[in-house]
């Protein structure tokens, strides 16, 4: 492999990262949308600009104190979407004996944030279109606030539902929308890492409801805590986003021109780039307002999704976007994630709070495996770290299924039938809990344990043994008897709970923040919050699937069967990444449709070439293969 020299390295950052400072006349938006209109799609060839100052530097330069602000801001709704998705696991142990819940409001309390969050994802491309990203990132922090004021003051199950859906509808429209406006107010340079930002954010909120439920566990009413402490974050995102700027791609895109430039000099700093970047942003949204013109005067016209369907290269970023998000969720993170505390005493850890601190550990090591990818997103590139985070990923669900089917197989034996039983229930203390109506009684003795039964849970809100010799709680301890309401005692343990730590950490930095910060970047301006509203929506639609049949596969196919076919999902989207998501490292968004303009391949192009994007008076658009190792040094 060659190594790049000082000169060569200068020229592939010149290329990669210039901007494009083309004369703004009648004659250029005129032959770039001529050349559009006789293409058969809408891609924009940048190259045909024509030379003009490309300001190498500019992306990495040309941002102030003002972009980092605004991005932790706005982030914040991302800490309340992975907060308030990740306290409902330990605040429902508690909801469920207050208000005596039956499995029905169980799940219905626990999936109606999903389901809210999918719906007004649909909602949030048009929202964001017609009214601007900032007002929708505002609306969300005020949906924020009231839902978890109204689930900490609720009085019954009704008033809870309600605002679990309050808080999904603010789920929703904010993770399509923050995405959306990091990537447009960001410098091509550091917008990667931008974008990372608010997907570390959400870890972030997920590591602190686990830590905020091992803290309010114990507390009295300690659930009213965890869910109504959300309103703090998001009434200082109200406070300080007021004073942000709008998107200046939105502004150019709504004929503010004026105000998109004051934008950009307030994030970017005063200098040539600030003009050079305003006109390549311009010159683009001309052009492809001149595309849409001639189509409807030819009888063409129709709605953004319409034209996104005809249109091969948006419609190609748009399946690649649909199968970014759709892989994230049947690779069964969720499951993980709201279940790591079941999977911890599923795997045989017996003491409640050790789950529960336990449960913890997941959401750090998700945390700081995302802080990893933060550092490694504009150096190593958003595609490879995406492949090996899916391979990796694919691993662990292997390790973790293993884990579970080596403790099923040495599970203990029911040998004992308990005073009002006329049958033994099962025959091992693994399929005693497979369905999740039962638990195990046994003694725990130092050889191991022994005279295990199997008996029903008092209810479905009451896990404790409705008969026999563990349903007298003065029993419990004496001659080693123990109670599992939903665990087994294994020599396994250990397995599928490194299974469970080696998934999170290898799934956080790429397949976890991967697809939200390629979906904020492959779709042109026209279609990017229709599109990345549908992609989200795919998101939190799977997101929905997965959380509602975990349990019903684990009862079909066994715990390991259900990790082996998730394993089997990542697979797929392993070789689907493989062949379509390409490298966007240091390509403008203006610039980025052209690789979606490139001939489907063995696989996808890593990223365009050097005299793509720069003028060279050729109109190439050709890309790299994958296993050109280009050094870029942003």
């Amino acid at each position: 492999m060659a190594v790049a020299t000082p000169e060569a390295v200068a020229a592939v950052a010149a290329a990669v990262h210039a901007l494009a400072d083309p004369p703004v006349s009648e004659a250029g938006p005129g032959a770039r949308s001529a050349q559009c209109s006789d293409s058969a799609d809408m891609t924009v060839d940048v190259s045909a600009m024509g030379p003009g100052p490309t300001p190498a530097a500019a992306s990495l330069r040309g941002h102030g104190w003002l972009v980092y602000l605004l991005t932790v801001l706005s982030a914040i709704s991302s800490l309340l979407f992975g907060y308030d998705t990740g306290v409902v696991s330990g605040a429902m142990l508690l909801v469920r004996s207050e208000f005596h819940l039956s499995d029905f409001w169980h799940e219905l309390i626990v999936s109606a944030t999903v389901g809210a969050a999918w719906l007004s994802s649909l909602l949030g491309g048009y929202l964001a279109d017609r009214f601007g990203r900032k007002p929708v990132i505002l609306v969300a922090g005020v949906l924020f606030v009231v839902g978890s004021l109204a689930m900490a003051l609720a009085g019954g199950k009704e008033t809870l539902l309600v605002g679990r859906l309050i808080v999904g509808l603010a789920i929703g429209i904010s993770s399509m929308c923050v995405p959306i406006y990091i990537s447009e107010s960001a410098p091509a340079g550091i917008r990667g890492l931008l974008v990372m930002v608010m997907t570390a954010t959400i870890t972030l909120g997920q590591l602190v409801a686990a830590l905020v439920c091992g803290a309010f566990s114990t507390v009295d009413g300690g659930w009213r805590w965890m869910l109504g402490l959300g309103a703090l974050p998001a009434a200082l995102q109200l406070l300080g986003f007021a004073f942000m700027p709008e998107s200046p791609r939105f502004l150019v895109a709504k004929g503010r021109e004026e105000a998109a430039k004051d934008v950009l000099r307030r994030v970017r700093g005063e200098g040539d780039h600030v003009a050079a970047e305003y006109d390549a942003i311009k010159t683009d949204h001309t052009a492809q307002e001149v595309v849409f013109r001639e189509r409807a005067a030819a009888g063409h016209g129709g709605s953004v999704l319409s034209q996104v369907v005809r249109e091969p290269s948006t419609r190609r970023a748009l399946i690649t976007g649909c199968c970014l998000q759709m892989f994230q969720q049947i690779s069964g993170v969720n499951t993980v994630i709201y279940y790591s505390a079941s999977i911890i005493t599923l795997a045989g850890v017996r003491d409640p709070s050790t789950a529960i601190w336990l449960s913890a550990i997941v959401s750090f090591l998700s945390f700081m495996a995302k802080l990893v990818g933060l550092g490694l997103v504009e150096r190593a590139g958003r595609r490879p770290i995406l492949l090996w985070s899916t391979l990796g990923s694919a691993v662990s669900l292997v390790i973790l299924g293993a884990g579970f089917q080596l403790s099923a197989s040495h599970s203990v034996g029911v040998t004992v039938l308990e005073e009002g039983q006329s049958a033994l229930l099962a025959a091992t203390c693994d399929a005693c809990e497979l369905t999740g109506e039962n638990g195990f009684c046994f003694q725990d003795l130092d050889s191991g344990p022994v005279n295990g039964s199997c008996i029903p849970h008092v209810s479905s809100y009451n896990s404790s043994a409705s008969l026999g010799r563990c349903a007298d709680p003065a029993e419990l301890g004496v001659n080693s008897l123990t109670w599992a309401p939903d665990w087994c005692p294994t020599d396994y343990a250990w397995l599928p709970i490194t299974g469970m730590f080696l998934y999170i950490t290898m799934f956080s930095p790429g397949l976890g923040a991967m697809p939200w910060t390629i979906t904020a970047e492959i779709y042109p301006l026209w279609a990017r919050s229709t599109c990345n509203s549908i992609t989200t929506s795919v998101n939190w639609f799977f997101n929905l699937i997965v959380s509602l049949t975990f349990l019903t596969l684990i009862a079909a196919i066994t715990r390991q069967g259900t990790f082996y076919m998730f394993c089997g999902c990542t697979v797929v989207g392993l070789a689907v990444f493989y062949v379509t998501v390409p490298e966007t490292r240091g390509v403008r968004l203006e610039e980025i449709q052209q690789l979606f303009a490139m001939p489907w391949g063995l696989h996808a192009p890593r990223r365009a070439t050097a005299n793509s994007f720069t003028g060279d008076g050729e109109g190439s658009s050709s890309a790299q293969g994958f296993e050109n190792k280009t050094f870029d040094p942003s």
